[in-house]
């Protein structure tokens, strides 16, 4: 059922910024709430240690093959010592998180705000409710080296542009991006052979992608272009107690901000 409270909410914050100029004071409040929304990404996320980050659709249930893969993505990268990070829903989120918690890893979700699709999967040791997007998408990318692209919808894809379009535009580090489900991307690469051909890309871009059905073989790719090239190693951070903080301990399911 929507929740009316959610849709009210939406229509106060991110809809009616999006709507145009509204008055200074307001501009100003609004820009304080995102302010705050970033202050409380950085404080739960800090202790995580290297994330990667898996997209894909809300809406496949258990018995998809999908789902079955994310599962086993989830629990692989888990064992490779990611913290596994989605955008905290159900369908391929829910798979990849339920795979890293079986697997007795750290599974964490920064989960959107919206009328519909946005319960926090029941996978999570912790998650964050994060009001608008591009907070979301911001952390989802911060904390993490390497981004598996399961099949999903538009969101999915904006997910995917984004991620792309910072590592080519060097505003991120050139971390790995695997594509995994090569027949339900056929034609996505086959345009994005297309722009390279057009040279709408440069043919270099086109190495920032790697497209595989293999779980075994997006492991290897992960391992080599992210662990053995950035020489990633577990640092335990220390808690600093003057920011309010506490020495982080295993977490139970759902830790909630």
């Amino acid at each position: 059922m929507e929740n009316n409270n959610d849709k009210f909410h939406l229509e106060r914050e991110e809809t009616k910024f999006l709507k145009g100029p509204r008055s200074r004071f307001n501009e100003l409040m609004f820009t304080f709430r995102v302010q705050w929304s970033f202050i409380r990404g950085f404080r739960k996320m800090h202790f995580l240690g290297p994330c990667v980050t898996v997209f894909g659709s809300a809406r496949f249930k258990e018995d998809h093959p999908y789902y079955k893969k994310a599962v086993e993505i989830g629990a692989a990268l888990s064992g490779m010592g990611f913290t596994v990070m989605t955008g905290g829903g159900p369908g391929i989120m829910e798979a990849a998180n339920k795979g890293a918690f079986e697997a007795g890893g750290t599974s964490v979700g920064c989960n959107i705000i919206l009328p519909k699709e946005q319960e926090p999967n029941p996978y999570l040791h912790k998650w964050i409710d994060i009001p608008y997007f591009f907070v979301r998408k911001f952390l989802l990318i911060k904390y993490s080296y390497a981004f598996v692209v399961m099949p999903g919808g538009i969101g999915t894809l904006d997910e995917l542009f984004e991620s792309l379009t910072l590592i080519q535009t060097r505003m991120i580090r050139d971390f790995p991006v695997v594509i995994f489900g090569t027949e339900y991307h056929k034609e996505l690469c086959q345009h994005i052979h297309l722009m390279a051909e057009e040279e709408s890309i440069g043919q270099e871009d086109m190495k920032l992608l790697y497209i595989t059905d293999s779980v075994e073989e997006l492991t290897a790719h992960i391992r080599k272009h992210a662990i053995q090239k950035f020489g990633l190693v577990q640092k335990a951070q220390k808690p600093k107690w003057w920011f309010g903080e506490r020495p982080e301990t295993r977490p139970g399911p759902a830790s909630k901000a």
